[in-house]
């Protein structure tokens, strides 16, 4: 599986994303105010505030037979920092390591410089999360640090890497 595409979510969605989603070693690489367990009922809302983005900062991730196999958007940030969007994705535990992340990642990366017209994505990841960590430096992205004991997850403080990524870079 070599070629991705990042869509609008629609509720018939909701299925494939609650089942995605309800899986703890997914959730373990995010934040915590995404539920867990993750229901229709969680999926449903979640696609409601995706349907009312404008522009849009949400997409599914989905394979060449469209099936979604992840999540991933920008929030862009307000204020001085309006020309700046934070990155997020996750994927379904079935789609580690084939590549998709570091493809999505692309993606949405361009449709936020092109599109957007940002200057600059950021996001942090946890220490653990090296896949993460790979699929960002293969995009271009750099390490601006290592925040020490900055998250915590599952009652356990760690480490944030944060990494980003400047149009035209």
């Amino acid at each position: 599986m070599r070629e991705i595409q990042l869509r609008r979510l629609n509720k018939s969605d909701n299925s494939e994303l609650s089942k995605l989603a309800n899986n703890k070693k997914v959730w373990d690489n995010l934040r915590d105010y995404i539920p867990y367990p993750y229901t229709k009922k969680d999926a449903d809302f979640f696609i409601e505030l995706t349907e009312k983005e404008k522009p849009n900062q949400t997409f599914g991730i989905s394979t060449k037979k469209n099936e979604l196999c992840g999540i991933i958007g920008l929030v862009i940030q307000e204020d001085v920092y309006r020309f700046t969007a934070e990155i997020g994705y996750w994927l379904g535990e079935d789609y580690w390591g084939k590549g998709i992340a570091t493809m999505a990642i692309e993606l949405i990366t361009q449709y936020g410089f092109e599109e957007l017209k940002l200057e600059r994505i950021h996001t942090g990841v946890f220490e653990f999360n090296i896949a993460s960590m790979k699929a960002l430096e293969k995009n271009g992205y750099l390490k601006d640090g290592i925040f020490r004991n900055n998250v915590i997850k599952n009652n356990i403080i760690y480490d944030e890497h944060r990494y980003s990524k400047l149009k035209g870079e």
